[in-house]
C-alpha cells in the first residue's frame, strides 16, 4: 500500500516515529527497515549530546513518561555512521533535527543539505519538555513558522519539510495553517503531552493515555487546511498501537502514521501495522 506524503511516495503509511527506532539497528533483527514507509531518526542536534540524567523513562497505567535529554552523536557524528548504516538497510530516511536557536536549525540543515540519501526533514518542534533539555521552546504558531523557514532556505528543491508541532487543541489550528504558510508539506501531530516524571522533572506523556487528543488534533489540523485551501499534509502520531488505531487516524485526513513508544513494549508494533494496513479492511 503506497501513500504520498509531503510528495514522497512511501511504500507504507506506517512510518517509525523519531526516538522510538534508535539508530535503527534496534529494529533491524525483526523487520527489514524498507518495510517501513520511513524511518525518522532520533532528533539530531549540532553538537553531540550525552542526554538527561537516569532514570528518564517511567511507565504509567496507560503509557510512559521520558525525559532522555534528545541523547545523540551530534551532526558530524550521525552524517558519519548512522545515516550511511540507515541507507545499506534500505530505509527511506527522514531526518529529525532539533536546536536551541533558529540559527542554529539553519546551521543543521544547510549541513544535512549536502547528504547523500536523505529523503526529508523534520523539524521538531514539539518537545515537552524544552526547557529542560535546554532547546528551542516553541509556544506560539509565530515561532513555528519562523523555524520551518529557516530549515526550508537551507534545503535544496526536493527535500520537504515536516513540521513536528505540539498536540495542542487550542491552537492547533492557527499552529498548522502557519507552518503550511512558510512551505511545510506536511505537519506531524499528536506527540507526547507536557508531564513530569516521579520526581518532579519535566518530561513528556507518550502512549495511549494520549490517543483520543491526538485523534481531536488532527481532526482540527485537517478541517483548518482544508478550509484555507493548503496543501499540506497530515502525519498522525500518539498511542497507534492497533490497525484500528492507524485507521481512526487515516479516516480523519492523515495520509501516514507515525509509531513510537508502542515499539518499546513490542519491537514488532510497526511492522506489523505495515502488514495489516496493506490488506484491505473486511467488514463483517
Amino acid at each position: 500500500m503506497t501513500v504520498t506524503v509531503a510528495g514522497l511516495v512511501l511504500a507504507s503509511p506506517v512510518m517509525v516515529a523519531s526516538g522510538c527506532a534508535g539508530t535503527g539497528r534496534e529494529l533491524a533483527g525483526y523487520a527489514p527497515l524498507s518495510t517501513y514507509g520511513a524511518v525518522v531518526t532520533r532528533s539530531i542536534t549540532r553538537d553531540p549530546r550525552p542526554g538527561a540524567q537516569v532514570p528518564g523513562i517511567a511507565e504509567t497505567p496507560a503509557g510512559l513518561v521520558h525525559a532522555t535529554g534528545l541523547p545523540n552523536p551530534g551532526l558530524d557524528g550521525f552524517l558519519a555512521t548512522e545515516l550511511p548504516w540507515l541507507l545499506t538497510e534500505g530505509a527511506r530516511v527522514v531526518v529529525s533535527v532539533v536546536a536551541r536557536e533558529l540559527g542554529e536549525y539553519a546551521e543543521v540543515a544547510r549541513r544535512l543539505a549536502t547528504a547523500p540519501g536523505v529523503s526529508a526533514v523534520e523539524v521538531n518542534l514539539a518537545q515537552p519538555d524544552a526547557v529542560a533539555a535546554g532547546v528551542l521552546d516553541v509556544r506560539e504558531p509565530f515561532h513555528v513558522g519562523a523555524a520551518v523557514s529557516a530549515v526550508l532556505r537551507e534545503l535544496p528543491r526536493g527535500v520537504p519539510v515536516l513540521a513536528k508541532l505540539r498536540p495542542d487543541t487550542v491552537r492547533v489550528a492557527e499552529a498548522v495553517k502557519v507552518a503550511a504558510d512558510a512551505g511545510a508539506a506536511a505537519v506531524v501531530l499528536g506527540g507526547a503531552l507536557p508531564a513530569a516524571l516521579p520526581d518532579g522533572r519535566d518530561a513528556g506523556l507518550s502512549g495511549p493515555a494520549v490517543r483520543p487528543l491526538a485523534l481531536r488534533c488532527v481532526a482540527d489540523a485537517r478541517r483548518a487546511l482544508d478550509a484555507a485551501g493548503a496543501t499540506c499534509d497530515v502525519v498522525a502520531s500518539g498511542g497507534i498501537v492497533t490497525p484500528q488505531d492507524a485507521r481512526a487516524f487515516l479516516d480523519l485526513g492523515a495520509v501516514a502514521v507515525q509509531v513510537g513508544s508502542a515499539l518499546l513494549h513490542d519491537p514488532t508494533t510497526a511492522a506489523r501495522l505495515a502488514t495489516a494496513l496493506s490488506t484491505p479492511e473486511v467488514t463483517p
